[in-house]
């Protein structure tokens, strides 16, 4: 019922925005994110860039805060051509195309150019290009830093999650995680996070330093504990129904605009996480908390064995990542 009453205000926003322009056709893109997100002005830098290069034939509306539905509600709707595109991760993604799950292995990417060249390179391109059979085209990434842990304590070893209800993303990757480093995943809706850090329900969360700023999350939870284990972006998909409209010299142009966002936006969000960083300690009295990453990183290792021995591809695209971090430090 509340998927079809999502359906309905899909609908209604397709109706107004066809109406509205009989040339230009628009595109409707949900997103969970307030509107002074930097996810949110990408975005629509994006749709500027897919306008021009198409002399004014595509053109994108953004739908901040989840006005049409959740991640989750999203990925339904555009599989279903009720909706035209949504942002998503990486991680929610893997439940619906097994390949993005390569990307969201912890402690997998040596530093964030590591992993902006191979979301905006080939091994990128086949996991947006791997959906295509479930419904929806990946259209592009866009980095949002590391994810560390964050809650009631301080996390120093995997030791201190011991007992702890930590806040995941519906995502057998993030689930199995927190299993390994000794925590108890707890599935929580973006939205509904907040509430349940500030009643209790979980004991914390784990997401980058805007999470404690934007979503104030800082007001809730007074320790950021520096792990950094994923590094997982956010991806933007387009409904089949749509994709197939667009001639071959249009999907180029969006390809080629979503590329020009991600760098837009990595140059955004390089700086606000600075100054997230900044303003969680000042402004919310948050402590961020120094982590010796070494035991982590031991804890999750069967994680790799584990999602490789599924799947040939994803086995094949892990190895090549690792290979190319080796060119940036890695082993």
């Amino acid at each position: 019922m509340k998927v079809l009453t999502k359906l309905a205000l899909v609908s209604g926003a397709a109706a107004v925005a066809f109406a509205a322009s009989a040339e230009a056709r628009t595109l409707r893109l949900n997103h969970n994110n307030p509107p002074d997100h930097p996810l949110h002005a990408s975005m629509q830098y994006m749709g500027e860039r897919l306008s021009e290069l198409t002399d004014g034939r595509w053109d994108i509306q953004v739908f901040p805060n989840g006005q049409l539905g959740n991640q989750r509600e999203s990925m339904e709707l555009v599989q279903s051509c009720a909706l035209d595109m949504a942002k998503s991760n990486a991680s929610e993604l893997e439940a619906f195309a097994p390949a993005y799950s390569a990307l969201n292995l912890p402690y997998l990417f040596v530093n964030e150019d590591h992993l902006f060249d191979v979301l905006t390179g080939d091994i990128g391109t086949e996991i947006l290009d791997s959906s295509y059979d479930k419904g929806f085209q990946g259209i592009g990434f866009f980095v949002e830093g590391a994810r560390s842990f964050y809650g009631n304590k301080p996390i120093y070893t995997p030791e201190d999650l011991q007992g702890m209800k930590i806040r995941v993303q519906p995502s057998p990757s993030a689930i199995r995680m927190v299993e390994l480093l000794g925590g108890s995943p707890t599935p929580i809706a973006w939205g509904e996070l907040y509430s349940a850090l500030q009643q209790g329900v979980v004991d914390g969360a784990e997401n980058n330093p805007t999470a404690m700023t934007t979503a104030r999350h800082g007001e809730v939870a007074k320790h950021f504990s520096l792990d950094e284990h994923t590094m997982i972006p956010s991806a933007v998909v387009i409904s089949n129904c749509a994709w197939d409209q667009m001639s071959d010299e249009d999907k180029a142009a969006f390809h080629e605009a979503a590329v020009d966002a991600a760098g837009f936006h990595r140059e955004a969000w390089d700086k606000i996480v600075e100054q997230a960083m900044v303003d969680m300690q000042e402004q919310l009295g948050v402590e961020v908390n120094e982590v010796d990453k070494a035991p982590f990183v031991e804890a999750v290792q069967p994680m790799y064995e584990e999602i490789t021995s599924k799947s040939p591809v994803i086995a094949d695209l892990v190895e090549r990542i690792q290979e190319e971090g080796k060119n940036y430090g890695g082993q």
